[in-house]
């Protein structure tokens, strides 16, 4: 039976080229390399001394930064073509993430951190372009499943490896392997892929009239856009607050807390791919998909108002995960298919800044509200906010489905 499920388990890797396994293993050692990101927030608040306030602004300045890259990648994955692009985005955030370690002062980190995701976050939109060129059409949700498969398992190492480093070498540590691993990554990538062109347009297999004219006519896709902002604005708040909150409520350890964001990682490794694959074969709405996950995000963070037990954090872990699970790949996948020939990178550079926008309003949110309240009036805003995604996810649903029939 073990045999039977394992089986089951690796068939669900079948089907895809080599280029998409090479972008999968070069995101899973860049993100292993990211675990600044997990401990960014406790470490301007506790090694270099900044208040609640400018934490958020360094933050907001971080995700600045991510929305001009993401607006820039997804411009210049159209014009230059995506190959490029993933190359000097990767190699030269290494380079950056090594010497942010050097820069201590408030305006310093502020101007830093905006350039650093500017060039960092050009990756991501170039990334989707290049997964709609390499992946076959039948595999396509099931790829970008794997890509962000390999985000989490490098997660999932990266937060406990973290901590040691922070243990071992205190946080100058971190910078240093995240750019190392960067510049390793883009070199396997530039060693292993060669650059493919988009195939044009094939008028004859397209009914014109469906295709939205221009992406700011697009009404079902900006619907898209706000339900992915706020689900990854609630979401973030993993990155941000809750590392503040595992210290401060239930004083668990740098270690602790990565071991606890492992958990996230592990599961998404092994349940993510079998259920999108399940959900696929199945034809199950893809919209309603991500409505099941705007319900568990809400109740990863109801879930919190519970605070006389540590095992909550667990809990709410798991909850969480399953959101992101049911709710990110299917994001994903509607986004990119709502784009035509030779606008994915517009289409997908708006959908990565959605996610841009979200770290700025998530962090400077979520710490403003605990600097005033606490921190369960911030889990109970959270979670109200995942179910007003959850209802959007109903009328995009209807959008969708009544202009099908129209």
């Amino acid at each position: 039976m073990l045999k039977t499920a394992l089986g089951r388990y690796i068939n669900n890797f079948k089907g895809f080229t080599h280029e998409v396994w090479i972008l999968a293993l070069i995101t899973f050692i860049n993100r292993a390399g990211t675990m600044v990101l997990p401990f960014l927030s406790k470490y301007l608040k506790e090694d270099l001394q900044f208040t609640y306030g400018e934490v958020g602004w360094i933050m907001v300045s971080f995700g600045l930064g991510s929305m001009l890259g993401s607006w820039l990648g997804g411009k210049l994955s159209d014009k230059i073509g995506f190959y490029k692009i993933m190359i000097f985005s990767l190699f030269t955030s290494g380079i950056l993430f090594i010497l942010l370690q050097f820069v201590t002062t408030f305006w310093g980190l502020c101007f830093a951190m905006f350039i650093i995701m500017a060039i960092s976050d050009m990756f991501r939109p170039a990334m989707f372009v290049s997964l709609s060129v390499y992946a076959k059409p039948e595999n396509r949700v099931r790829a970008l499943s794997l890509v962000r498969l390999a985000v989490n398992l490098g997660f999932t190492a990266g937060p406990a490896l973290g901590g040691l480093i922070i243990i071992g070498m205190g946080y100058q540590g971190l910078f240093w392997v995240d750019g190392i691993t960067c510049m390793i990554a883009i070199s396997i990538f530039a060693f292993y892929i060669k650059e493919k062109k988009k195939t044009s347009i094939n008028k004859d297999n397209i009914v014109l009239s469906d295709l939205p004219k221009s992406i700011y006519k697009d009404k079902p896709f900006w619907l898209l856009l706000f339900i992915s902002f706020v689900t990854f604005m609630v979401f973030l708040q993993i990155f941000s607050t809750l590392p503040l909150y595992h210290n401060e409520k239930f004083g668990l350890s740098e270690f602790q807390t990565g071991m606890l964001l492992s958990i996230n990682g592990l599961l998404v490794f092994l349940l993510e791919m079998p259920i999108v694959s399940t959900l696929e074969r199945k034809g199950v709405n893809k919209i309603k998909n991500i409505a099941y996950g705007c319900f568990f995000i809400a109740a990863g963070y109801f879930i919190l108002l519970f605070d006389s037990w540590v095992g909550i954090l667990v809990i709410s872990i798991v909850l969480l995960t399953f959101g992101e699970i049911f709710s990110f790949p299917f994001v994903n996948a509607v986004a990119l298919s709502r784009a035509p020939k030779g606008q994915e990178g517009q289409y997908m550079g708006f959908y990565t800044m959605s996610f841009s926008l979200a770290h700025i309003v998530s962090s400077k949110t979520g710490l403003e509200i605990i600097a005033h309240y606490n921190y369960q009036i911030n889990w109970l805003i959270m979670g109200t906010l995942g179910l007003l995604a959850l209802l959007c996810c109903f009328w995009l649903n209807e959008l969708v489905h009544t202009k099908k029939k129209s």
